[in-house]
Formats: structure tokens, sequence, C-alpha cells
């Protein structure tokens, strides 16, 4: 079976390629290496997905297309003939989306609009996509309720999405709310990432609300464990939403100390108020991904201390 990855060479698109490969899937992927962070980094995941198959029978390819290109997305889809597609390739982070709204309107939008019209005119009938727990404003823990209002523009794009493909004229479709992914190879921009990195290098992090917040952070290999568990589990004529988290809700603070401990250091913090664009909470209801056989592994203890050994290594820390 042969599935297409976009945003291949993201944190959660390098991570679900490498997973597919060693589960015997073939791989094609595209990503625009765009420069929301520095692409070096993109280009080092992709050697990942390459290492990964080396001496396998399965192969993967990681093209650099546009979702934008519209002619260039069916070309490359008629050429691959994919059996089923996972959407990953989005315009991230909720604060830039506040500064940049016309960059998530454009790619995240427009770019899957050209997805969905590619499937449709291939009649491909397998896709899941990635969604985000920001759709989520209801009570906790967040159930696959309808969407709330959205809070920012990186949202709103998200519920957009679940609307497109619901109408879209593909025969199964699956929508994955990710809920605070982490863990090795990360973007720069999320808090783990930034957290370890000033605290290395003696700059002061910033801790919204004065800490009194709560994040369900979820390890890289149980969100790919999700993804997979929900492409293996698609039926024919069904559109479906998942949430894909841990189940637990962690304190920002104790999320803190843990990475002090780990790199036996101090966090040099400046407490501000809550971001207008935040929740306070989020923690996911999983019950119904959970009966397919999702069961999330990775404590936030063994996740961080992961995430800090590849770091170290990453940026040839000591």
């Amino acid at each position: 079976m042969k599935v297409m990855v976009t945003g291949a060479a993201g944190f959660i698109g390098m991570h679900t390629c490498i997973s597919l490969i060693d589960k015997g899937y073939e791989v094609c992927g595209i990503d625009n290496y765009n420069e929301y962070y520095n692409p070096n980094l993109k280009w080092d995941r992709v050697c990942q997905i390459n290492s990964a198959h080396i001496g396998k029978r399965e192969r993967a390819a990681i093209h650099n297309i546009d979702l934008l290109d519209r002619d260039k997305i069916v070309d490359f889809m008629y050429t691959e003939n994919p059996d089923a597609v996972i959407h990953l390739a989005a315009y991230p982070g909720v604060r830039f989306s506040l500064e940049q709204p016309q960059l998530y309107m454009m790619n995240n939008i427009k770019g899957t609009h050209h997805l969905i019209e590619a499937c449709e005119m291939l009649l491909i009938d397998k896709v899941v996509y990635a969604s985000t727990s920001s759709v989520n404003t209801g009570p906790i823990p967040f159930k696959e309720d309808p969407p709330g209002q959205a809070k920012h523009p990186y949202a709103m794009t998200k519920i957009a999405n679940e609307s497109m493909f619901n109408y879209a004229r593909i025969a199964s479709t699956t929508g994955l709310r990710f809920f605070t992914a982490y863990g090795p190879w990360g973007r720069p921009d999320m808090a783990l990432y930034k957290f370890v990195d000033n605290i290395i290098n003696e700059t002061e992090i910033e801790v919204y609300n004065d800490g009194n917040m709560s994040r369900d952070f979820t390890y890289i290999d149980d969100i790919v464990d999700g993804v997979i568990i929900a492409l293996e589990s698609m039926e024919h004529g069904k559109n479906e939403i998942y949430n894909i988290g841990y189940g637990e809700r962690v304190q920002l603070m104790d999320f803190v100390r843990e990475i002090e401990k780990n790199l036996e250091r101090e966090a040099i913090i400046r407490y501000t108020p809550m971001h207008p664009a935040d929740n306070q909470d989020t923690w996911s209801d999983t019950t119904k991904l959970q009966a397919l056989g999702y069961k999330p592994k990775v404590s936030m203890q063994e996740g961080i201390a992961n995430f800090v050994e590849w770091y170290k290594t990453y940026h040839k820390v000591n």
C-alpha cells in the first residue's frame, strides 16, 4: 500500500513517514520547506527518513512541492497514484497566525482545497488529516464535539478544514485533533524546545498566566501510533474525528521543573499574563480512539528525557 504524506519534512510528518516505512508501507511525501523556522531542520529530518528505508524493500521519496501549486499537486498524485493520503502540511503556531493571518488562509485553506480537488479527481478514497485541540472550547476533558468559536486564525483554518473534508467527495476521511505534541525533532517554536534552548543558554523563559496553566502533553511516538491506527481503521463511507492525546493534564510548572531536573539547571522565569488566544487548560478524552486500540505509552518524564538527549546530540551540547 502506498501512502502519500503532506508536510513530510515536518515534525509529525517525519515520524509518520518513518513509522509507515517500518510497518512496510511505501511512502511518497511532499513539503514546501517554508521558512516558518530554519528549513535546515526539515532537511535534516528528510535525511532521517532516507536512512529509515536503507536496506528495506519499501521506499520513501520526499519531493519539494507546494500545495498552493495545484497543477503540480495533481501531476504528482497522478504519477505516484497513492492508495491513501495523510495530510499534515500546514502553517502551525497560534501566535504567528495573529501576526500573519493571510499566510494561514492561503496555505491551510487554499492549499488544503487543492489537495481535496486532486483527491476527488483521482478517486482517492482514504484521507487522514491533521486538525488540532485548538478547535475545542467545551468543558474538559475535550471530546470530539463540533468545533467552538475560534480564538485565533490557526484554529479557524482547522475548523474550516474539518468542514471541507466533511463535504468533500472523498469516500472516507478522518480528522485528528492533536494535543500538544512534543519530542525529538520538534519545532523550535514549541514550548519544550524553547524552554530547553533558553535554559541551556541561560536566557529567560516566558511562562504565561503565572504558570497557572495545564496541557495534555503527548509524546510524538504516541501521536504517530494514533495516526497509523486511524489510517488502518478507516471504514468506507465514514467521516470521523478523533482526539489524539495522552489523556492527562500536566501543570505547566511541573513540566518546567522536569526540564530543569533533566538539564540540572534552574530556569530564569519571567511570568506574564495569559495570552488571549490561549486556553488555560487542555485535556483530551481519547475514549473513541482507544476503542480502536490506541493506548499512549510515554510518560511526560520519559518524553522530556528523550527530548533533552536528542537536543544535546543534535546541537552538540555537553
